[in-house]
């Protein structure tokens, strides 16, 4: 397993991002693999090198690079009110351009594949998964939101809206219940995935609580070993 740091350049700042892929075999499907509001860490790590294993070059950006160079967050008090103010610099209009400068890295590592890409995100970025492939339809072939938060917002690039753009095919985890995805949004985002024609699955959690996915407190195995069948699944589809 090949693992690495590159800094990406992108029209706001140097995006710090880490890759994992397999060391023979390639070139590899590309994946953006977004992470959740607790920041890269090592349990984030270990998805990314767990999904590379299995073919494909994963990058796993860290996407608070605005608010000043990567660090990993604790859990105390200060370090949460460094997270809200973090969460606010990422948006579903300016993962694109993120997106954009990634895939373009990407494109000057022979490791990395040419075709589809997938995009995979957790928590904060569940949405922002979605929102790249509505904006870039001609390079994402798979979207994934795990215990995606605020797929419903106010304002023009909610997640939710414009999905007619959208050639992915998508899979969504929602919890339920969860107060950063409540039943409504969730009425809200099948409605427009249905009236874009738009191929998704979902899987209605209702014994995890929201961040099941990697280790850590709110770890659910069951649920978690679900997201990874489905992500495979839909991967393999469509890369």
């Amino acid at each position: 397993m090949i693992e690495r740091e590159i800094t990406v350049t992108t029209p706001e700042g140097e995006l710090p991002t880490f890759l994992f892929h397999p060391d023979e075999g390639g070139p590899h499907p590309v994946v953006l693999y977004l992470m959740d509001a607790p920041g890269i860490r090592p349990a984030l790590r270990d998805m990314a090198r767990r999904l590379a294993a299995s073919g494909y070059y994963v990058m796993l950006p860290y996407l608070y690079y605005r608010g000043g160079p990567y660090e990993e967050l604790g859990m105390s008090d200060e370090d949460a009110h460094r997270r809200r103010e973090l969460m606010g610099s990422i948006t579903p209009t300016n993962i694109v351009s993120d997106a954009r400068a990634l895939l373009a890295a990407a494109a000057d590592d022979p490791a990395a594949g040419a075709g589809p890409v997938g995009v995979i995100g957790f928590c904060m970025s569940g949405g922002m998964a979605i929102s790249v492939a509505r904006a870039l339809p001609e390079r994402v072939a798979a979207a994934a939101s795990i215990h995606g938060a605020w797929l419903v917002r106010d304002g023009d690039d909610s997640p939710h809206l414009g999905l007619d753009a959208v050639a992915a095919e998508i899979h969504l985890a929602w919890c339920d219940p969860d107060p950063t995805a409540p039943p409504e949004d969730r009425e809200a985002m099948i409605a427009a995935l249905e009236d874009a024609g738009i191929t998704y699955t979902l899987d209605l959690e209702t014994e995890a609580l929201h961040g099941f996915a990697p280790a850590g407190p709110r770890h659910h195995p069951e649920a978690s070993e679900r997201h990874w069948d489905r992500v495979h699944d839909l991967l393999d589809r469509n890369l």
